[in-house]
């Protein structure tokens, strides 16, 4: 499908990818502070309730993801906005632990979980040529969320109550679901549409492994690490974002001003790794999209801009850039490399795996980096660390690369006759 007659299918993609940021951590850390005040919890306590809610939700996702295969996806969006607004209410209205729970349980599931998996599983199945940039343009929802909602909500906090702000999210959540059917209504009605797409680059006879068979696969294993290695340290970093900004003398307004550099960063970066992996493959990008990275927090956890002097805020707006760029690219990057490794036909629930597999490790992270800061680790150090951990999860990639390359798409077909056979698809040739 040619990208100049995509916009409507583009378009639902980033009003997803968009809204999911009320799912986002970098969204509700920023409440981190006034949630911990109202409710009398250390940065571990909100730390460990966030983990067991974001623990949850990836089950669910494990459990439900696959209705991306089974459903179109305006109205699976639509149900999914509806309940993603019950959540925001639930949070606005949350005076115990427990209605706290349950309301993070629903932001994390349906935000963060559910409306981004239905947008990349969508564009990933339906572009089988230019999936990279209609990733990369789609995905531009995120950066947008970065950009604009962080500085909002912080003036925002500054007039009005953090409970506040969770109703009009609700609001917002119930207005974008006209926009959802609107945009379905075309799909339908152009001959590029919805149906028309699915027949060309996904239709009965693509190939594709299933969830079973790439469970067999070594090499998906062997990608874990690296995959989780930009959720969880992201994660972590920006549920704790006023704590570190406090360490390194940055103020919350000042490191909300750097959102639109983390976004601009950000959408550079998925447009031009959505160009890259049209040309030579989503792949050969996995050594690279860590670096930015472990570069951001090591300039971070330096001691360059540690107090309120002219380098502080070159040094947050750098640090924000490159942990962007990062993000940006690894949204894209992982969008692409499982349709191009495994197919389509069973898209929906090998990303329902991966999905809920990457929001595990978001899971942990704000638990165990909370646990860290309670102890007493230095943030410095801790930044540190966690640049060391993503260098080497790039580096582990260099040889896995001949073993991804020589095998795609499809399993043989003595596997999918045989899906009780030891040989693990990962010896099997397209």
């Amino acid at each position: 499908m040619p990208l100049r007659e995509a916009g409507p299918t583009l378009a639902l993609g980033l009003l997803l990818t968009f809204g999911s940021s009320v799912g986002q951590t970098y969204f509700i850390g920023l409440f981190a502070g006034a949630v911990r005040e109202d409710l009398g919890l250390s940065h571990a306590g909100f730390g460990g309730l966030y983990t067991l809610a974001t623990a949850a939700s990836a089950a669910l996702l494990l459990w439900l993801g696959k209705a991306a295969d089974r459903y179109e996806p305006a109205p699976l969006a639509t149900a999914v906005m509806l309940l993603l607004a019950v959540a925001a209410l639930g949070m606005a209205r949350a005076d115990s632990i427990w209605l706290l729970v349950l309301a993070l349980v629903g932001l994390r599931f349906l935000g963060q979980g559910m409306l981004g998996h239905i947008a990349v599983t969508m564009l990933a199945r339906r572009f089988a040529a230019g999936r990279g940039r209609a990733l990369g343009i789609a995905m531009l929802g995120y950066p947008i969320g970065e950009a604009l909602l962080p500085l909002l909500v912080a003036l925002a906090l500054a007039a009005f109550g953090w409970r506040a702000i969770w109703l009009g999210t609700a609001l917002v959540m119930l207005l974008m679901i006209p926009l959802v059917l609107r945009l379905e209504q075309v799909m339908r009605r152009t001959s590029q549409g919805q149906r028309a797409v699915a027949g060309t680059a996904a239709g009965p006879q693509a190939a594709g492994w299933s969830r079973l068979q790439v469970l067999r696969d070594g090499r998906f294993y062997a990608l874990l690490p690296t995959l989780a290695a930009t959720p969880f340290i992201v994660t972590g970093v920006l549920f704790h974002q006023v704590h570190l900004a406090q360490a390194k003398g940055w103020t919350l307004t000042e490191l909300a001003a750097c959102y639109p550099v983390y976004a601009l960063a950000s959408t550079g970066a998925a447009l031009a790794c959505g160009w890259l992996i049209d040309r030579v493959g989503a792949i050969r990008l996995l050594p690279v999209f860590l670096l930015p990275l472990a570069l951001g927090l090591a300039l971070a956890g330096g001691d360059v801009g540690g107090g309120p002097d002219g380098t502080a805020l070159t040094v947050a707006a750098g640090f924000m850039a490159l942990i962007g760029a990062t993000a940006g690219s690894a949204t894209v990057l992982f969008g692409a490399l499982w349709a191009e490794v495994y197919g389509t036909r069973h898209l929906g629930a090998i990303r329902g795996l991966v999905a809920a597999y990457m929001v595990f490790a978001t899971a942990l992270a704000p638990g165990a980096l909370g646990w860290l800061l309670d102890q007493g680790t230095e943030p410095r150090q801790l930044l540190l660390w966690l640049a060391g951990c993503a260098l080497l999860c790039a580096v582990a990639t260099l040889p896995l690369l001949p073993r991804l390359l020589e095998a795609r798409a499809a399993p043989s077909q003595d596997q999918a006759s045989h899906p009780n056979h030891h040989q693990g698809p990962a010896d099997c040739h397209a």
